[in-house]
This record gives C-alpha cells, structure tokens and sequence, in this order.
C-alpha cells in the first residue's frame, strides 16, 4: 500500500484538532477508523508520528517533518483541482430556441468563475443527458423523469398558434384556445410543447399529424397539413415565409425546464450552473 491523500488528511486533521475526537468528528469517521488511518500511516513511513507516552498531544520529531510535507502537498492538490474544476466546460443539450434573456444571465454568472459553456442542438435533450453526451438538457415537453434525474422550471412562455399564411385562420381577428380544439394538429412528438391532450377532453376523432423536430413541424405547417402552437419565442426567432404567428390570449402558458443527473451526486460543474440559475 503506498500513501493516499487520505492518510494526508486525516494526519493534519489530527495535528490541527490535537485530539482524535475532534479529529473523528471533523472528518466523520469513527474514532477507532481515524486511530487505524494513523497507524497505517505510520507504518508506510516506518516511524512513529505522535507521542504515545505524553499525557498532551505531540508529534515526534518525524512527525512535524511531515504534518510540514503534508500541508504543502494537500495544499498543492486542492489549488490544482480547484483550478482545473473552475475551468471545467458544461455541455448543454437542447432542441429548440434557448430563452433570451435567461441564458445570457446564467452563462456570464457561470463563466465568470472561469468555467465555460458549450451548446449542442440534439432532437432529444433527456435522451442525450441519460446517454451521458450532455452535462445539462433545456426541453418543454413535460414528460415524468427516471428516478435518477432531476428538473426545475427555469421559464414561463406564452403560446401562439401556427398556421399557413394561406390558410383562412390567417386572417381571424380573435382566435380562442377552445376553437382549436378539433382542428387538425400538427405535433412534434420529441420536443413538442402541445399536444391533442393539451385540450380536454380529448377528441378521438382529431386529425394528428406527427413529426420528431421542429424543422419538420414548421413545413408541415407551412404545407397547411394542420394548425400548429409554440411558445411565442418562435414568432421572433423562427420565422417562415408561409407561417403567420397569431395571438391565443386564453392558452395555457408553457413551461421551459432544465433537467441534470442528480445520482450519483452531480459533478461541481453542474452544481455551479444550478446555482447560476
């Protein structure tokens, strides 16, 4: 057995406290556990490092050699990690349009403490976070999530309806959310945010059109095969020459969520972008 950064704590923890107690305590180790780290300790070394005979804490004179060695080494490989965490790069997954104002405020925060962040358009954000190619996914859809995987709402978007320009909806002067409710839907079943079910109840009888990403959603809009909705980021930063954007005051608003790996515990890069948030 070679020393480990282990004994090198648990050492100086035991030199600062003076007492295997506290030691224990600090480190949340069993008191006896704390005693045979120490020992191991002092074999690897072959010498004595603590006093045994003294009725107050002392080390041997090899034993200051050390807890000297030891503060410089621990402090070394803290400064190392520290610097090298700081400069960890956050991969983020997504599948649509990132909201504005929400991610220029989270990447400053997050990268003025050295980080960075990357961006990768994927069609299934989740998909690529249990898959381990994305640190973080941003998504709409809500969907129940595996046990091992946690999300938060990050922002709130009002929805519009999509429909061909050619298509006499074009031209309504007031639409409602209930007057939609048996027309021909077009729905991106990966990323989506509607769907038939956003309605109830339910219409059996509704004509779906299904696609997987937004790109096909938007030409099948175009192509008049059904009425579409979104948030209303789209209206601004997805035109198309053959969808109008309108205005549905009364649908129920959509929700933007991010998702990370929360078992085992998530890496400090994710946490700092949790708390960037």
């Amino acid at each position: 057995m070679d020393i480990e950064l282990r004994h090198l704590r648990a050492y100086l923890a035991l030199c600062e406290e003076a007492n295997y107690t506290r030691a224990a305590t600090r480190l949340h180790l069993s008191q006896p556990a704390l005693t045979r780290t120490i020992q191991q300790l002092e074999r690897l070394v072959d010498c004595r490092l603590v006093e045994r005979t003294s009725r107050r804490f002392a080390l041997t004179a090899e034993g200051a050699e050390l807890l000297a060695h030891a503060r410089r080494i621990l402090a070394d490989v803290d400064g190392v990690a520290a610097e090298l965490r700081s400069r960890a790069t956050l991969e983020i997954g997504f599948s649509w349009l990132l909201p504005d104002a929400w991610f220029a405020a989270t990447r400053r925060r997050y990268e003025e403490h050295g980080g960075r962040i990357t961006l990768r358009r994927v069609d299934d954000p989740l998909a690529a976070l249990g898959e381990r190619t994305v640190d973080i996914a941003i998504y709409r859809k809500e969907t129940r999530l595996p046990r091992h995987l946690a999300s938060r709402i990050i922002a709130t978007e009002r929805r519009v309806l999509a429909v061909a320009n050619h298509s006499p909806l074009a031209s309504a002067p007031h639409l409602s959310w209930s007057e939609l409710a048996d027309l021909p839907l077009v729905v991106n079943t990966v990323s989506g945010t509607t769907d038939a079910a956003s309605w109830q109840p339910v219409d059996p009888d509704r004509a779906v059109i299904t696609c997987t990403n937004f790109d096909e959603w938007i030409e099948l809009v175009a192509a008049d095969r059904g009425i579409g909705v979104v948030p209303d980021l789209a209206r601004t930063r997805a035109p198309h020459p053959g969808v109008v954007y309108l205005d549905l005051p009364d649908a129920p608003p959509s929700y933007v969520y991010v998702a990370w790996r929360a078992r085992p515990v998530p890496p400090r890069s994710v946490q700092r972008f949790l708390g960037a948030l």
